[in-house]
């Protein structure tokens, strides 16, 4: 008895001991694994000639798993049925590819995967792995690179698409709205250079596009498109650069809808410039129009009055290059109401001015019920525009910093289309800052053909401010809102005042911008900044 309890508190104490020792540290795991996966075979072997199967199969020394497959994976030439590839949404030691297309004959096909195979525990990308084969008995070898840039932002947009039409017998410019090219490849995510590989020697087009679709096909309305102009000859040592630009789309009428008692909404696509819209027949006694265009919307409001007799009538809308009728049936609906807001915060900026908008065209202003006082009491000065085509009325002031403006307009001050007025007094009160809270920038071109457009741009390209450069090649920005802003010139070679983008069809390139190489310093409040912006022939 006493033997056991000895040996028992001996297996006890060993015990206690061992789980003592255990608790030291906890263990690691081991180093973190950082390699990617191996490939072990290809069935059939990468490289492969005289291709006639429909399967592929790659074996890895580990699970891996797929992701984002459709944006990483390129297949050159484009198969007009996609590949089924496996595994999606699990994880094997194979990957499979189940060609669904007819492949052409003594042609190169590549598989670019990107990125897009990771091992399944750490996600360690496969780096841009490539499966080629041929139909025939050989390998096209040659290869076409470049780079992508934006016609008019800083960085191009990522996963751009690069392609090559081959242009022989049956050649066309339009074939980019018809069929895929014959070779392709992507930018990826963080690349802006490209480089199509496997092709052979030929004469091509080379055109990049950021297709939104992710069908190989130029869509004017939802991608940009980037060209070189002619055609290139492979072999070629060249490196060829490539603007990404957004066209302006071609015009289209779309058929009006009826939101109103006497407004018709007529929307567009393209510009609404040379746009007419006219009534095709009758019309009754008296009948007036005003069209307003919306202030974001590719849309055109029709007001009119008096009201049709009839239950239909046709308009007949048409700009230089297209007649497009339509018949439209009217409907009975609630009479709007004159209604006026203000367009500004209650901050007005030096560069700004007071603005009201409504909801019905404007058609007269009485100036006689319009007062402005600053905080003095004292009476203001001010001038009158109106912008007919977004319904505004602007009030320009002489500006004194740190002071406060009350604008009152009494009843009846504005009248709309329909002889309305406003019935109520209408009061808005906005301040100006010190201008030591504003910055100053003078920008000093260097090198400058003029005439040029200058621009402060946020990060996302939007033009914050803008100074034409036609006489001097120094522009002054003053009285800027505190913030990062980045720099670019336009060079408008057509001296229109506006940035003019390009035409594939056309063989016309976007006007160039330059931007200022290094990042301009923080506009700060109660600074001034001098920049010298060298620009490049």
């Amino acid at each position: 008895m006493h033997f056991s309890v000895i040996r028992i508190l001996g297996l006890i104490i060993i015990a206690l001991s061992v789980a003592s020792c255990a608790n030291r540290g906890t263990p690691s795991g081991g180093e973190k694994d950082v390699d990617p996966p191996v490939i072990l075979e290809s069935r059939p072997e990468n490289f492969s000639t005289n291709f006639k199967g429909n399967e592929i199969v790659i074996r890895f020394d580990e699970y891996v798993k797929i992701k984002d497959l459709r944006k990483q994976l390129i297949v050159s030439p484009p198969m007009d049925t996609d590949p089924i590839v496996t595994p999606m949404g699990g994880a094997s030691k194979y990957i499979t590819i189940k060609i669904q297309d007819t492949l052409l004959p003594n042609t190169t096909y590549a598989f670019n995967f990107g990125e897009s195979i990771v091992d399944n525990n750490e996600q360690n990308p496969y780096p841009y792995f490539r499966y080629v084969f041929s139909t025939g008995n050989t390998i096209d070898s040659l290869s076409v690179k470049g780079y992508v840039e934006d016609a008019l932002l800083k960085e191009p947009e990522t996963f751009v698409s690069v392609m090559l039409y081959e242009v022989d017998s049956t050649y066309n410019d339009s074939i980019v709205y018809k069929q895929k090219p014959r070779y392709i490849t992507n930018t990826l995510d963080s690349l802006t250079t490209f480089n199509i590989e496997n092709i052979k020697a030929g004469k091509y087009k080379l055109i990049a596009l950021k297709d939104k679709n992710s069908n190989y096909l130029f869509d004017q309305k939802a991608d940009k498109i980037g060209f070189h102009e002619g055609y290139i000859t492979v072999p070629s040592d060249s490196m060829y650069p490539l603007k990404l630009f957004k066209e302006e789309i071609n015009f289209k009428a779309i058929r009006p809808s009826q939101d109103g008692e006497t407004r018709l909404i007529f929307p567009y696509e393209g510009s609404y410039e040379n746009m007419r819209i006219d009534v095709l027949g009758d019309t009754p006694e008296g009948y007036k129009t005003r069209i307003v265009k919306d202030q974001t919307k590719d849309t055109l409001y029709y007001w009119y009055q008096p009201k049709f007799e009839a239950d239909s009538t046709f308009f007949l809308v048409t700009n230089e290059k297209s007649v497009d009728t339509f018949k439209h049936r009217f409907r009975k609906l609630k009479a709007d109401s004159l209604v006026l807001k203000s367009l500004t915060s209650s901050i007005l900026n030096f560069e700004d001015e007071f603005t009201i908008g409504a909801n019905i065209p404007l058609s007269k202003i009485d100036r006689t019920k319009i007062k402005i006082i600053d905080k003095d009491s004292l009476e203001v000065g001010f001038e009158v525009e109106y912008d007919s085509i977004y319904n505004k009325y602007k009030f320009p002031i002489a500006k004194q910093e740190g002071q406060t403006y009350n604008f009152t307009f009494l009843p009846e001050a504005f009248t709309d289309f329909y002889n309305a007025s406003n019935q109520d007094t209408l009061t808005y009160n906005l301040r100006t800052k010190m201008k030591s809270e504003y910055g100053n920038v003078r920008v000093r071109l260097k090198n400058a053909k003029l005439p040029l457009i200058v621009q402060l741009v946020d990060n996302k390209g939007n033009v914050m401010y803008e100074k034409l450069a036609t006489e001097s090649p120094v522009v002054d920005f003053n009285n800027l809102v505190p913030r990062q802003y980045a720099l670019r010139v336009i060079h408008d070679t057509n001296g229109n005042g506006k940035y003019d983008t390009g035409n594939f069809l056309l063989g016309i390139q976007p006007e160039r911008v330059s931007y200022l190489e290094t990042e301009m310093d923080e506009v700060r409040s109660n600074f001034d900044q001098i920049i010298d912006f060298i620009l490049l022939d």
